[in-house]
């Protein structure tokens, strides 16, 4: 029997276990100190009534015999399918409900993707990234090669002509930087991915929160991005479904790539089969709750929690302002992301912040090189400690 030796190649542990590891030590050391986390992209609000209601009727359907139902459709129930591609359709995107494939999260399915390419496949992903990208594909053993995230660029960095990638791994509005593409970058994109013949694999998990006019919700209202493109979505952020899992898949029937003898293969009947073999489809009182996000009454409710963390955003943002840092993010995102005061190094910064006002958040070197001396914030803790951090943040940098 032979492991998998590429797990050797992994970081000790995962960013955010590690987070959560030196702050519940610091919490067990001082129980008498209120710690607030502003670290793990956590929301808050509970779930829209609606959506509650909705999951309610479903687990009441389940105890009857005429409306109890077992086994799922794996690719997920034409109700919900249909209703994510009429969302699209409000959005000015056109897809198919065949299209759509309902998941347990946008997280699950950017790893699990990888199940369909050769390990030889050249993965580009930027740097900073959302660590579950890299993580994934060092499993496989694949080559990772990074496009500069920085300051320079604010953090959007744009295709190199002179790389060549056969994966690419876009997340915008981004995490961890907040920073957004528009429709001529993501066109550089599209445009990139065609004369390479590359997949791109776009994550739209915070699509719901961009608000500037003009900055595009999907991949797919580039042109030509239905032949290179795969997106993922998760109703975490969108609905609050962090505790109940669901999100989708959008995997476009014009996607197909040859094969080494020639022959065209469909990405999405490929994907089908993966779903099929290894999925048993998210359950059917989760798919009735997620379908409510989707109607008049529920998007309601969900934009106006989204308003909430928006705001909480702004607050923090603000302060940053006031005091001359330099962030990115909080307009289109839930993240804020600033250079480290006093030069320090991010992880150095975590425990200073910790130790000094007992307030968590995520060190950038936790994404990549280049978040080295950058922290993340996210505005999902309730309004009272948001406004809170932000009190205990100025006087950290009034007595320094």
């Amino acid at each position: 029997m032979k492991l998998n030796e590429n797990y050797r190649n992994l970081k000790q542990s995962y960013l955010f276990a590690e987070t959560a590891h030196r702050t519940n030590a610091y919490i067990e050391a001082h129980p008498d100190q209120k710690v607030i986390r502003l670290g793990i992209g956590d929301v808050t609000l509970p779930l829209a009534q609606s959506v509650v209601q909705a999951m309610q009727e479903a687990a009441a359907e389940m105890g009857k015999a005429e409306t109890f139902r077992g086994y799922g459709p794996e690719q997920g129930y034409a109700f919900l399918r249909e209703a994510i591609r009429d969302y699209y359709a409000r959005n000015g995107v056109a897809i198919d409900a065949d299209e759509v494939f309902i998941t347990d999260g946008a997280k699950s399915d950017t790893g699990n993707i990888t199940d369909l390419f050769d390990q030889d496949n050249v993965i580009l992903v930027p740097d900073p990234v959302y660590p579950v990208y890299v993580d994934t594909n060092t499993m496989n053993g694949r080559k990772i090669i990074y496009a500069d995230a920085n300051k320079e660029n604010d953090f959007l960095p744009m295709p190199d002509p002179s790389v060549h990638a056969d994966i690419i791994y876009i997340c915008s509005p981004n995490n961890p930087t907040g920073a957004a593409y528009n429709k001529d970058q993501l066109k550089a994109w599209v445009d990139y991915a065609l004369a390479n013949e590359a997949l791109l694999l776009y994550d739209s998990a915070y699509e719901c929160f961009v608000g500037q006019e003009g900055l595009p919700r999907s991949i797919f209202q580039i042109p030509g991005a239905k032949k290179c493109a795969i997106e993922f979505c998760s109703l975490s952020k969108t609905a609050g479904f962090t505790g109940t899992r669901c999100g989708y898949t959008i995997v476009p029937k014009e996607l197909v790539f040859a094969a080494s003898d020639g022959t065209e293969m469909s990405v999405r009947q490929m994907w089908l089969r993966r779903q099929t073999t290894k999925f048993n489809g998210v359950s059917y009182i989760i798919q009735r709750g997620a379908a409510a996000v989707f109607t008049e009454e529920g998007m309601a409710e969900c934009r106006k929690n989204i308003e909430y963390y928006k705001e909480n955003a702004k607050i923090i943002a603000d302060t940053f302002t006031e005091l001359g840092i330099n962030f990115y993010g909080g307009i289109n995102s839930p993240y804020i992301w600033f250079e480290c005061p006093f030069g320090m190094e991010s992880w150095a910064f975590f425990d200073y912040m910790l130790e000094k006002i007992q307030v968590v958040g995520t060190p950038g070197a936790g994404f990549g090189a280049n978040g080295t001396n950058y922290f993340r914030l996210t505005s999902f803790g309730s309004r009272e400690n948001t406004v809170e951090a932000m009190s205990r943040f100025l006087k950290m940098m009034a007595e320094a």
